[in-house]
């Protein structure tokens, strides 16, 4: 076969794997609607919907569209932070991103009073949501240019990254804890409850900012594609083309940053997604950010919507945080990508 013609069959197998994808995303959600302690069948879904059920819409499909949308914003922030650092390994989880915004989160709840006991049974809900965002994101971007200083004064290799968002964690687990030590029983309360992962906390305005915030940020990332697919080849490479390599690499965490604080100030810590889907997208139809961008987004909705689907029914009536779940399969892709001596991020 020609090389047209391979090019050509490589195109049409990632465009099939985005449509593939898509509809079992599609899938997925009708199933989702349908599970719970309070089981619907297929047949009754859309006449339910119409009827305005209050279980579906207050409860399910909220909690269906915050995981599909969170999902791709932690997968998309993933698969430009490899891109950005050269790292296969990085993602807002392992680089501490995600801890770094945990910090910031309790530094709004004991300082500036975001925290609060609101009682439905025995749950907690965050009091200022949006001050918690504005603080998750500053304690977000501290690791990230951290991180960046780091990489570029000392070049420091893809593993030595990692090793430095491993301190960045225990840096930001010991503040938080240092926080909640002197902090009161509400107000510890308050960030154990922010920390676990749960996409079933954000109500339809915090919805509607996630989707602003992963559209914005999903456009910016497509814009710049063929400068993270330059990267891949090097910064020299990269240069000679006309890429400010300083620039994209600094806006690329920057936005990875904020879409992530945007993401898991409504919802906690949601670990190794951005670490999950992009591999598999990888390992399924190669590197180029072209397909990569759009395919990791449909991806990571479908990791995260399993596993909160999974979490809600695996001991129902009782509801597991995603976070245990995605932390239960992301650890295994952590020691395999490890032992693959971390290759993985060209395409």
């Amino acid at each position: 076969m020609s090389v047209a013609g391979e090019y050509k069959k490589l195109i049409w197998r990632r465009t099939f794997f985005g449509i593939f994808s898509l509809f079992l995303l599609l899938i997925l959600s009708l199933v989702a609607l349908t599970l719970g302690s309070y089981n619907i069948s297929f047949q009754d879904i859309l006449g339910e919907i119409v009827d305005g059920n209050p279980v579906l819409w207050n409860v399910r499909i909220p909690r269906i569209l915050t995981s599909i949308f969170v999902g791709s914003s932690l997968a998309l922030s993933g698969a430009v932070m490899q891109c950005v650092l050269r790292n296969p390994l990085a993602s807002p989880f392992t680089l501490g991103i995600s801890q770094g915004a945990a910090f910031g989160a309790a530094i709004a709840i004991v300082f500036f009073g975001a925290g609060q006991v609101h009682r439905i049974g025995e749950s907690l809900t965050i009091f200022n949501p949006y001050l918690v965002l504005i603080f998750a994101f500053l304690g977000s971007l501290i690791s990230a240019i951290v991180i960046l200083i780091l990489a570029k004064l000392r070049d420091l290799s893809p593993e030595a990254i990692i090793l430095a968002g491993v301190a960045m964690s225990a840096l930001f687990q010991a503040a938080v804890m240092l926080i909640q030590y002197f902090a009161t029983d509400v107000q510890v309360a308050s960030i154990v409850f922010w920390t676990f992962g749960d996409v079933g906390r954000a109500r339809w305005i915090e919805i509607y900012l996630i989707v602003a915030s992963f559209i914005i940020c999903f456009l910016y990332f497509l814009y710049h594609r063929w400068d993270y697919n330059s990267l891949l080849a090097g910064d020299e490479t990269a240069i000679s083309m006309g890429v400010n390599t300083q620039k994209i690499r600094l806006e690329g965490m920057i936005v990875s940053s904020f879409l992530t604080a945007v993401c898991i100030s409504f919802t906690g810590i949601i670990g190794f997604v951005g670490l999950i889907a992009p591999h598999v997208v990888r390992l399924l139809i190669g590197g180029d950010y072209r397909f990569l961008i759009p395919n990791c987004a449909v991806v990571g909705a479908v990791v995260l919507l399993i596993s909160d689907t999974v979490g809600r029914i695996a001991l129902s009536p009782v509801i597991i945080p995603v976070g245990i779940i995605t932390s239960i399969l992301g650890a295994p892709m952590f020691i395999y990508l490890l032992l693959r001596g971390g290759k993985g991020v060209r395409g």
